[in-house]
């Protein structure tokens, strides 16, 4: 394999791609103190007050360890507190402050520019192809992820690639799963 060979591997471009993303949303976000991982819980939270930490996890594809490390800082910054669930004693509900969604708020702008910023390069017709096939790629590889994700969407809003309003398909069943996202073991018996 030669450099230019590894240069042109989807995988090198992704990870490449992911740096400047981030870099790029840190810069704009630098006002307001926020990193992606961060501003994505603020959002979650945002539209779905006392979400417990494992469907956030999933809600943003983070393993456990990172939703906890990423809640722990915005508790300490006093954006978010965690209490137990209404619904489960076994279980922590996330919820924002007062000052977390004023966080939110000021961050809407810088996030925005950040997401324009970052698709730039492209021309209209490039970023909607660009989101088509990194969408077609994440849905097709979802089962060899490490963590599992799931859209906190109606799933009239989740479509599978190549699905259109007018052409709906019949999505194959999946398999149980665990929460590291890989396939469940079949139940015995």
């Amino acid at each position: 394999m030669t450099l230019k060979d590894l240069y042109q591997r989807p995988g090198f471009l992704l990870r490449r791609t992911h740096q400047i993303s981030a870099a790029v949303f840190e810069t704009a976000c630098a006002s307001v103190g926020l990193t992606p991982a961060q501003y994505g819980v603020l959002t979650v939270l945002a539209n779905e007050p006392g979400l417990d930490q494992t469907r956030l996890a999933r809600a943003l594809a983070f393993d456990k360890v990172t939703v906890m490390r990423v809640c722990k800082g915005l508790e300490e910054r006093g954006m978010i507190e965690r209490r137990m669930s209404e619904h489960s004693k076994r279980q922590m509900a996330v919820v924002l402050t007062p000052a977390g969604k004023k966080l939110l708020q000021r961050a809407r702008d810088p996030a925005e520019q950040a997401y324009q910023r970052l698709l730039s390069p492209l021309t209209l017709t490039q970023r909607q192809q660009l989101i088509e096939i990194l969408e077609t790629l994440t849905r097709g590889l979802a089962a060899d992820a490490r963590a599992p994700f799931v859209p906190l969407l109606p799933p009239d809003l989740v479509e599978t690639p190549g699905e259109t309003a007018s052409e709906p398909q019949v999505r194959a069943a999946r398999k149980p799963r665990t929460n590291t996202g890989r396939s469940a073991p079949a139940k015995r018996g």
